[in-house]
């Protein structure tokens, strides 16, 4: 489950308001305000209505527990549906590259 300052951190990832997360999670502001101060936790299925959101515009959690762990945290990627593929006008190709001038059977 993500914890409050994971919240906090998603929200300023995506540039959202508190209000803008309630309506996007469907949770109430108020269960939001309490949860990311630390007042109160939601119940399980108000966090993983919270996640759910986050995680479709984007956000990943990062639970801590894999190899080069700083501790919890969230990190942006790419939303489900969009491409990550290389923008061909950003690409440089060199004609040296493009051209194979290697023997047959050299590998590659």
């Amino acid at each position: 489950m993500i914890t409050p300052s994971q919240s906090r951190a998603a929200r300023a990832l995506v540039e959202w308001s508190r209000e803008q997360l309630a309506e996007v999670s469907r949770v109430a502001l108020r269960t939001i305000v309490d949860f990311e101060r630390g007042a109160r936790a939601p119940r399980e299925v108000t966090l993983l209505a919270i996640e759910r959101a986050f995680s479709d515009a984007g956000i990943a959690f990062l639970d801590g527990d894999y190899s080069g762990s700083g501790g919890p945290g969230v990190r942006l990627v790419a939303p489900a549906g969009k491409s990550i593929d290389a923008d061909d006008t950003q690409t440089v190709q060199y004609r040296e590259h493009l051209v194979n001038d290697a023997p047959p059977g050299a590998g590659g």
